[in-house]
This record gives C-alpha cells, sequence and structure tokens, in this order.
C-alpha cells in the first residue's frame, strides 16, 4: 500500500539545522557585543541581522515539520531558509568594508583552518530535546575560538564561513527534494493513489485460505502456459509455498 503521509520532522540531524542554529547564536552574540544599539545609525542593523539569522534556522523546522503532507512547501522554506542566510551574510560583508577589513580568502589560513572543523552526527534518543543541546554545546565548542573571539572582524568571518556551508548544504537538500517531487509528486497524487488502492482492496473477492498451508491466498495472473493472461489465486508464502487455487467463474 501506498503510504499517505511522508515523513517529516528529523531536522535536528541535519548540519545544516545545526550550522544554521550556530549561526543564530553567534549572530545574537555577535550583535551586543560588536554592534551597540547607539551606534547603529538606522538603530535596525541588528534587529535585521538577528531576523535573518533567526528566519534560516526556523524555516528549516517549519519545511520539516510540513513534509508530512507538503512536499512543494518543504522545498519553498528550505529555500527561503537559504535565501534567508544569504541576507545575513550581505549584512557581514558590510560590517567588514565599513572597518577597511575584508572577507577571507579561501586560500587563506584562518579560512582553511575553520573550514577544517567537522560536525559529528546526532543520534536520535528517547530524549531528543534535551540531547540535542547537549550535542550543540559540544560541536560550539570546536568554533568558540572564532565566535568567541575579541576581534569582531574575526567572528564575522568565521559566521561568514559557517553560512556559507549551511548555504551549500540548503542548495543541495532544495536540490534532492525536487527530483523526489518530480519522481514521487506531492501530498495530493498520494492522496488519490492511497484511494484507488483502498477502493480496488474493497472491492477484490475475500482471499481464501492456501490448500497446501493455510495463509492467505492473492490474486495474481499467469503469466505463461495454456492459461497466460487469467487470474488465479498464489499462496502468499510464495516461493516457500507453491499452492494455488482456482478462481470463481
Amino acid at each position: 500500500m501506498t503510504r499517505l503521509f511522508d515523513k517529516c520532522g528529523g531536522y535536528r540531524a541535519l548540519h545544516s539545522f545545526t550550522y544554521a542554529t550556530l549561526v543564530h547564536l553567534g549572530t545574537i552574540s555577535f550583535c551586543k557585543r560588536f554592534i551597540p544599539y547607539r551606534e547603529d545609525p538606522l538603530g535596525k542593523t541588528s534587529g535585521q541581522m538577528i531576523g535573518a539569522a533567526r528566519s534560516g534556522r526556523q524555516n528549516i523546522i517549519e519545511g520539516s515539520e510540513r513534509a508530512a503532507t507538503s512536499k512543494e512547501t518543504e522545498i519553498k522554506l528550505t529555500d527561503v531558509a537559504r535565501a534567508s542566510l544569504g541576507e545575513l551574510l550581505g549584512d557581514l560583508e558590510i560590517y567588514l568594508a565599513e572597518r577597511g577589513d575584508l572577507p577571507w580568502s579561501c586560500s587563506s589560513e584562518p579560512y582553511r583552518t575553520l573550514s577544517a572543523v567537522q560536525l559529528e552526527p546526532f543520534a536520535h534518543t528517547d530524549d531528543e530535546l534535551h540531547d540535542y543541546w547537549v550535542y550543540l554545546g559540544t560541536q560550539r565548542a570546536k568554533f568558540a575560538a572564532w565566535l568567541d573571539n575579541e576581534d569582531g572582524s574575526v567572528v564575522a568571518n568565521a559566521l561568514i564561513v559557517l553560512i556559507l556551508r549551511a548555504m551549500a548544504m540548503l542548495s543541495g537538500q532544495v536540490r534532492r527534494l525536487g527530483e523526489d517531487f518530480q519522481q514521487q509528486g506531492g501530498f495530493r497524487e498520494r492522496m488519490h493513489q492511497c484511494r484507488t488502492e483502498a477502493r480496488d482492496a474493497a472491492a477484490a473477492p475475500a482471499a481464501p485460505p492456501c490448500p497446501e498451508c493455510g495463509k492467505p491466498m492473492r490474486l495474481r495472473k499467469a503469466k505463461t502456459g495454456d492459461h497466460a493472461g487469467e487470474p488465479f489465486w498464489g499462496c502468499s508464502g510464495y516461493p516457500e509455498c507453491k499452492g494455488t487455487r482456482r478462481t470463481e467463474a
């Protein structure tokens, strides 16, 4: 039988989500430390940066939770998450530019050293909410030397590296989700398929027991021989049991 509801949730196992969470927390700390409210010329920069970081994380959550009934929505929200992190990336670039600094070159020592730091996988547990934040603390410690640095430009560059990594992963997720949608369709198509299967099952004659082993039989069609194309009852235990029955005319 076709499964009606697709899998949903499970976002805590995604490295893109953990990077987005590190970026969200890192952006809150960055804005508190390096963009004081009184020095914000429009009084909006901090709020917009934190809002973009939050959007990146929260849209991963919502997209994952909506996956059960709408693959289209999951794709859209995953892409919104990617775009929100892109917006934050632009703000961090401006922060560096205002101070006469440059984003790290991908061939520079700081960039390569930070890029070499990898996340460990998160395993689902019976106490997932608590255990995830224990896990996050151990993963954040790997990046603390950059995220807790006293130099705002170092922190900004570190956030940029994490953002680029998360965005690349989210782009891959959107691509894979699109491929799955092309092959499997969406919720409406599954609803139609499930309804069709249920209607066909209700209309089918009751399966008799196998005369050899007593297991329920399945309606099949002969593929070869004098009765090719004709229906017959075959044992559900095939190939271990080869019991058959004729169907009633």
